[in-house]
């Protein structure tokens, strides 16, 4: 496995800190609101973001997360075809430019979403939750559940040829939550199974799974029983925690939460030993702002030891045995 981070895409002192760390692969979200440019479907500001973090020293390894909106795709409104064909010019460039993998989701009108930002972790860290009794999720539908599988496999049939031409993967992000209704919006990557459709969808290299693995843990699945299902398949793992389920959770520190962590990365290591990994949703430490709730450095930094110290130490097993 190959230990990324998520870094803002213009430089500041997270790109310092993750290269102290010993970090080689960055991920980042490149969308005009964030870069100050156009969308990555351009090929010279892509080419811009790739170098920037060549020169600091990093191999940019991924895009994350909507890189302009996608608002007509996963809804299915007039100029989803226009969007489709941005998409694939941004795979291109993409595969012409080194990049590996693309993490992307199908989370329709809402991306990830919590109650809450401020709840109290180990110590006094600050970290975000989930509870469906906080929000009025009373509302009208506006989009039914196989609308959105409709969507879905109109988009992921016409970008996935592409992707496989360029050497590219797609990762697909589950729903967070995975809920089905939030806030008058269906979803539908909420269990296993519907992971399964969904790969079941094209048969392709370039079509796999982001196995955010809390994510996984809230639907009430068995994370180690689905890496090994999914194997090959995880082309990216979300590395975090989470305590409660769908309905109610909330965020952990990386070793303070109920999952076998240690096992993880174990079963990471045998059954995806390809994939990219990163820490995901760090808890806010003493002396960070709460404004960028999920991504503060400090806790990447805790996690980076703690993964680091896990890898290390299954190596040396590997060795004694």
């Amino acid at each position: 496995m190959k230990l990324g981070l998520m870094l803002p895409v213009k430089p500041n002192l997270q790109w310092k800190l993750a290269s102290q760390l010993g970090v080689k692969y960055a991920v980042t979200k490149a969308a005009p609101e964030l870069s100050g440019m156009n969308d990555p479907s351009d090929f010279q500001v892509l080419k811009t973001v790739r170098d920037r973090f060549q020169e600091a020293g990093f191999t940019l390894y991924a895009l994350e997360g909507d890189e302009f909106d996608m608002s007509r795709i996963k809804l299915g409104l007039p100029g989803r075809d226009e969007d489709i064909e941005k998409y694939q010019k941004m795979l291109i460039n993409m595969g012409k430019l080194g990049l590996k993998l693309l993490c992307y989701n199908f989370m329709v009108g809402v991306g990830w979403f919590r109650s809450k930002n401020d709840l109290l972790e180990r110590g006094g860290a600050l970290t975000s939750g989930f509870d469906i009794r906080e929000i009025n999720n009373d509302v009208p539908l506006k989009i039914t559940e196989e609308q959105v599988w409709s969507n879905y496999e109109y988009f992921i049939k016409a970008v996935a040829p592409v992707a496989a031409e360029a050497g590219v993967k797609l990762g697909l992000h589950p729903d967070d939550p995975p809920r089905s209704p939030l806030l008058g919006y269906s979803r539908v990557l909420t269990s296993a199974a519907a992971y399964r459709r969904a790969m079941s969808i094209v048969d392709s290299p370039s079509h796999g799974i982001t196995f955010c693995q809390a994510t996984f843990r809230a639907m009430g699945e068995d994370v180690f029983s689905l890496i090994e299902e999914f194997g090959p398949r995880i082309f990216f793992l979300h590395f975090r925690d989470i305590t409660g389920n769908r309905d109610c959770f909330r965020e952990t520190f990386h070793d303070n939460g109920p999952t076998d962590m240690v096992k993880l990365l174990e079963w990471g290591e045998k059954y995806a030993p390809d994939c990219l990994l990163r820490p995901d949703h760090t808890p806010t430490m003493a002396g960070e702002s709460n404004e960028n709730v999920g991504y503060t450095m400090q806790g990447n930094i805790f996690a980076v030891g703690y993964i680091n110290g896990i890898l290390e130490t299954l190596e040396s097993r590997k060795r004694r045995n």
